[in-house]
């Protein structure tokens, strides 16, 4: 922690300090930072507490975006197998649609036999009915 041109003792009253300003809030340790010249122990020990949060939160940071990059990671493995049950689905559907269709087209002749032979009976009891008048 101590730089090239620090004393050892100028060493140990900084981390002292690091230790009193472990417990204050960022903008105390900013405000007496800029309070306190550069190169005084307090602006040391301030800039060294500041520097040593902003890695902390970079390190928390890092560790968080790593989760939600695995939770990321694991939602899209789930999205492309729904995507590949979909796409199955669908073509299930579209064959049970063509054998609907199929089906309503040999109905739809069905109905016409049944209208025809209707008629054609029809027609025939009116000839048996009329025919023996």
């Amino acid at each position: 922690m101590a730089t090239p041109g620090q004393a050892p003792n100028e060493t140990n009253t900084v981390q002292a300090l690091m230790r009193v300003l472990r417990g204050r809030s960022y903008e105390e340790i900013r405000q007496r930072m800029y309070d306190n010249p550069p190169d005084t122990p307090w602006g040391t020990a301030c800039r060294h507490e500041l520097d040593l949060r902003n890695t902390e939160r970079i390190a928390t940071s890092l560790e968080e975006m790593s989760r939600v990059s695995a939770k990321i990671r694991i939602s899209t493995e789930h999205m492309e197998k729904l995507a590949e049950t979909l796409v199955q689905v669908t073509g299930d559907l579209s064959e049970v649609v063509r054998g609907v269709k199929e089906t309503s087209r040999r109905m739809e002749l069905a109905t016409y036999a049944i209208i025809g032979v209707t008629v054609v009976h029809l027609f025939y009891v009116s000839f048996l009915v009329f025919g023996k008048r």
